[in-house]
Order: C-alpha cells, then sequence, then structure tokens
C-alpha cells in the first residue's frame, strides 16, 4: 500500500499551476491536519494494520507546515498502518520554504527521507516569469541544506517555457547535475486551462520555444543526464543507481494506494474514491456530517487502459506476459498499426516488453493514445 498526503497550500498561486491549492494560513493549516488524523483513523479502521511501503507528501506546499504537523501526520499513518522499517517517506517542498531555522533538520529527525524540491529552474528571470516563490539563490541554499541534512534528494525543473533558449535549458541542466541530487524529474511544460501562463501565451504576451528546439531540450538534455550517470526509468524521470522513486514505481505498477486530504484520490482494487475538492465538503464526508466522497467502480476496459498506459510511461514498457495474464488475449503485436510505430522508431519489443523509444518518449501522449485504441479494438472484436 502507497499512502499519500495532500497539503493544498500555497503562498501563492504559481502562473502555470492547476493543481488544487489555496491561500496558506495557521488556522487553515491546523484545521487541515485536524481532518486528515481524522481520515487516517477511520481508514485504518476499515482496512486495519496493512503493510505501507511509501508516504508521500505532495501539493499544494507541503513544507508550509510546520515540523510538528508533519509530525502528528507521520505518527498517525504509523498508528493507523504498518509502516515499513524502510518506507520511504517523501516531502515536496519549495526552496524559500525549507530555508525557516531549523525545518529541514527537525522534519528528517522525524522520520522524512525524501526531499522532493521545486526547483523549476535556477535562472532568476524565469522563476519570476513562472510566479515562483524563490530565486535561484534560494534555490541553490536550499539544495546545500537538504544535502547538509541528510536527504535523499529530488529536484523538479521544467523544461519548454517562454524565454527559454536550448542553451539555457542545458545550462541549468549541467549546473543541477553538478549538484549531484540523487534524481531528477523533468517537467516538459504543460500549459492549462484557466491558468495565467497559458492566457499570456494565448493572448501574444509570451512565446513558447519552436516544436524543434523543444524536442532538442528533452533528447539533449535525456542523453546528457544519461552521460553523468543518471538512468532514464520514466518519461519525466531520471535517477542515480538504487534511487529511482519507490512512491511513483509503485503507482506505475497499478499497487494500491490511499489519498488523504482535498482532492486527493484511493484506490484499492477496482474502486476509487475521490475526495470533495472544497475544504468544507471534504471536512464534511470525514465528521460524517452529510457530505459524500465519489465513488468509481473501474471497469474491465478503464483497468486495461490504466495498465497499458502507466506501464508504456517507464523506461521497461508493458510486460507482454503480464498483459495476456490480466486480458486473457496475446498483445497484438503484428496489428498494421503496432507496426507502423515500430518502423517509425517509436516503439519497439525487447525482452518481452513493449517499449517507447526516446524518440517515442517525446510523443508519448499520441502514442499511447494509438496503443490504447489498438488494445480496446481488439477486445471489442472478441466480445
Amino acid at each position: 500500500m502507497l499512502l499519500y498526503v495532500h497539503v493544498p497550500f500555497c503562498v501563492r498561486k504559481c502562473g502555470y499551476c492547476a493543481f488544487h491549492s489555496g491561500p496558506f494560513s495557521r488556522d487553515a493549516a491546523e484545521a487541515y491536519v485536524e481532518m486528515v488524523l481524522r481520515e487516517m483513523k477511520a481508514w485504518g479502521r476499515t482496512l486495519g494494520r496493512v503493510a505501507v511501503e511509501t508516504v508521500y507528501f505532495g501539493g499544494g506546499t507541503p513544507s508550509l507546515l510546520e515540523p510538528g504537523q508533519v509530525e502528528d501526520l507521520l505518527q498517525s499513518a504509523g498508528a493507523c498502518f504498518n509502516l515499513d522499517a524502510d518506507a520511504e517517506i517523501t516531502l515536496e517542498a519549495n526552496p524559500d520554504s525549507v530555508l525557516r531555522p531549523g525545518f529541514l533538520g527537525s522534519i528528517r529527525r522525524l522520520g522524512v527521507n525524501r526531499l522532493s524540491l521545486g526547483v523549476q529552474s535556477l535562472q532568476d528571470d524565469l522563476l519570476a516569469m513562472l510566479g515562483r516563490p524563490h530565486d535561484g539563490r534560494q534555490a541553490r541554499r536550499s539544495v546545500q541544506a537538504a544535502r547538509d541534512s541528510g536527504f535523499n534528494l529530488s529536484l523538479d525543473l521544467i523544461w519548454g517555457l517562454p524565454g527559454q533558449t536550448l542553451k539555457r535549458w542545458m545550462d541549468d541542466l549541467a549546473e543541477v547535475a553538478a549538484l549531484a541530487p540523487e534524481h531528477l524529474s523533468c517537467y516538459g511544460l504543460s500549459l492549462e486551462d484557466g491558468t495565467s501562463l497559458a492566457r499570456q501565451v494565448e493572448e501574444g504576451d509570451l512565446d513558447l520555444p519552436g516544436e524543434e528546439t523543444q524536442a532538442r531540450m528533452y533528447l539533449d538534455g535525456t542523453q546528457f543526464l544519461e552521460s553523468v550517470g543518471y538512468a532514464h526509468y520514466e518519461i519525466s524521470s531520471y535517477a542515480r543507481p538504487g534511487r529511482k522513486s519507490r512512491h511513483n514505481q509503485g503507482y506505475w505498477a497499478g499497487k494500491d494506494y490511499l489519498g488523504f486530504g482535498p482532492a486527493a484520490v484511493s484506490t484499492i482494487g477496482d474502486r476509487r474514491w475521490s475526495n470533495p475538492v472544497a475544504f468544507e465538503e471534504y471536512a464534511s464526508v470525514v465528521t460524517g456530517g452529510g457530505g459524500t466522497n465519489e465513488v468509481e467502480v473501474l471497469s474491465t476496459q478503464m483497468r486495461r487502459q490504466e495498465m497499458v498506459m502507466l506501464a508504456l510511461r517507464t523506461a521497461g514498457g508493458l510486460d507482454l506476459e503480464k498483459f495476456k495474464a490480466t486480458t486473457g488475449t496475446e498483445f497484438p503485436w503484428r496489428h498494421p498499426a503496432v507496426e507502423q510505430l515500430r518502423s517509425s522508431g517509436l516503439v519497439r519489443h525487447r525482452d518481452g516488453h513493449l517499449q517507447l523509444t526516446r524518440e517515442g518518449m517525446l510523443v508519448s501522449n499520441s502514442v499511447i493514445e494509438m496503443v490504447l485504441g489498438i488494445v480496446d479494438r481488439m477486445h471489442a472484436d472478441t466480445v
């Protein structure tokens, strides 16, 4: 079992972000923690002390919580569930908020052993354009502080930004690699409807790099990171040996997970629960005051689609024997559309797995959508 704790607070909303979050206040944080503690206890009573491999504090900005609040949440997780002795416990953080005196040392002593820092860039003008609450100097200081505190460290970066050239992206990568984090997540910018950054691009105030430049950012960046010792193990993820994200690997492998907090999602077997987004409605559900969770029964088709989609995101790809055991049918390897993907250099068949090539990962959404269509049509024909 995996645990995810959604901490829905930010100092301010970044221009590109569409995740659920609201303004931070001490009172709001205290009320939030109280509700999550109650939610954990409710799930613990329902499931018993199930074994838990990983705990992930995501957001929002979990590093806005006080160490004592992180302690309360971890103690509750340990009391309600059976945390593995070597559980991976990750906390997402912004560089500015981890520089509070004593914060990193405190949460490290409490058991948080992995820190995921939202650096995004080391270049001040790009950070300002994104609306990030930190600058490059704070980012560098936070990395050193995390290193001094003994964390397994992951850094987030974004490529494809307005004003970002290939050289500027490669300069960021070179400096970040020199900082030697154990893990990197490098995301292509996604323009989400309703965000201020999307609006500025749509109105012509900001220009994105061209498609060829963005392709080179991904391909050249991946080649560089591999050359300095990082394994490219998922579309956006790179890790030193033995430092892949265990939490994310579990999610991609389709393991059960519990999500706590507003907008969090839980999946156990073929059941999926979605918490309300609004805090008041979420609190009503937790306290039994009349709110309702959205409950979904995953159809065979939905579970098959998720297995294919999540597996193809990883470098290992889709295990074709597992596909056959799960669906009762052979993967249509000789289908003309699959042959077309292979001849185009976007997929390959290696060691019993269907894998995206590096070029396939660059256009992963289109390739995965095509594979899902092939699989769905195949199963429709057998009904």
